[in-house]
């Protein structure tokens, strides 16, 4: 792609022009008032057994619980080899004693989250990677996967319980 960039001389941003129209990558939707709400980011959408899934509300979800500061869902590959899992990575916050049973409990209880929202994997970090502009990088946090020295917690497969991988 940077070799056809260079060749061009048109950059990424050509990709975003469709239509005349520049293409942010924003989601929206509009009220029956006409009031805007952002939705998400079009990078942010997982695709877990046929099923098209939003970060956002799941990362609002984890937020709830009282022992996450922060939180990042994010796509990572299925096991299987077809479509995405959710992975998860949190920073708890200081003194926070979370516990794999605790956070199941926490999501069991959680009447806006479906059972394929549930994170396959959680990541318990000490900090998440940002851009300058404290954009939480989740592109770092899906290319390492599970190649990481923080905690990760892993629920079975169609399961509830999670435990230390």
């Amino acid at each position: 792609m940077a070799e056809q960039d260079a060749l061009d001389g048109r950059g990424a941003e050509a990709e975003r022009m469709r239509g005349g129209m520049y293409w942010s990558g924003d989601l929206a939707y509009r009220d029956a008032a006409g009031f805007v709400y952002f939705a998400g980011r079009t990078a942010d959408w997982l695709r877990v057994d046929g099923e098209n899934l939003a970060a956002a509300p799941i990362e609002r979800v984890l937020l709830r619980h009282p022992d996450v500061q922060q939180a990042a869902v994010y796509a990572a590959p299925d096991p299987s080899g077809v479509g995405d899992q959710v992975m998860a990575a949190l920073v708890l916050r200081d003194g926070a004693g979370l516990t794999p049973q605790a956070l199941e409990e926490f999501l069991s209880t959680q009447q806006d989250l479906g059972t394929k929202s549930w994170p396959r994997w959680v990541r318990l970090a000490s900090s998440l990677p940002q851009t300058p502009t404290n954009k939480v990088l989740k592109r770092t946090l899906a290319a390492e996967h599970l190649d990481t020295t923080d905690p990760v917690w892993e629920r079975v497969d169609r399961g509830t319980a999670y435990h230390r991988r």
